[in-house]
């Protein structure tokens, strides 16, 4: 038996529990000893962050050799024709190599989600658009290079969801523990949880990143 804590990072958070530039960190939201992250998610980037107390767990999450799907909702500048979604799709061309296929669909932007503080910079007479990418990866500011790679740079970057996990039902701050079964070593199943998600624990005097 295991646990994960689902936690729905903030913008301008890293994914680690000290800094010593003295910017936001998972301490500022979290009390998890014993915790770590499974994978990161940029300090510019929004969402789903998955956290085990489990190194065999951890590292099946967070190897790409595993392959776990990750999902993405991905602002970017300008309106993104089928054309560019299906480049994104069969992989694109990157100074470390080629990515694998991915999934890629154009969306509205995603109902119920939260403003980001600060806000993307509007920039008049230019549109932007919406789409859900996901990746089998995991390179360094993959999805940003992707979507620049052909032509619609990206604005804003919300994971929200790794393999079966999703950040559903968990605003900024939050957090949601569970309970994972690893039957011989080879696999996750989730135990459902029946708690609420815990509220974010921001520490007193904590300045803003």
């Amino acid at each position: 038996m295991a646990n994960i804590l689902l936690f729905n990072k903030p913008f301008r958070v890293l994914s680690q529990f000290s800094d010593d530039a003295g910017r936001a960190t998972l301490a500022h939201y979290l009390r998890a000893p014993g915790f770590r992250p499974a994978g990161r998610l940029d300090f510019d980037s929004e969402g789903l962050l998955v956290l085990c107390d489990d190194g065999r767990l951890q590292q099946r999450i967070a190897n790409p050799r595993h392959r776990h799907w990750k999902s993405y909702w991905v602002q970017v500048e300008g309106r993104i024709p089928e054309a560019a979604l299906a480049r994104l799709r069969g992989g694109v061309a990157l100074k470390d190599g080629p990515t694998l296929p991915a999934r890629a669909r154009a969306i509205l932007e995603p109902p119920g989600l939260w403003p980001r503080e600060p806000p993307v910079r509007e920039r008049q007479h230019i549109a932007d658009s919406w789409l859900e990418l996901s990746l089998q990866e995991g390179r360094n500011r993959q999805v940003r290079r992707m979507t620049a790679a052909v032509g619609y740079p990206t604005l804003r970057l919300v994971r929200h969801r790794v393999g079966d996990w999703s950040l559903a039902g968990l605003a900024p701050g939050e957090s949601r523990q569970l309970a994972v079964h690893l039957p011989d070593g080879t696999g996750a199943r989730t135990r459902p949880s029946a708690g609420a998600p815990q509220r974010r624990i921001r520490k007193p005097g904590a300045g803003k990143p």
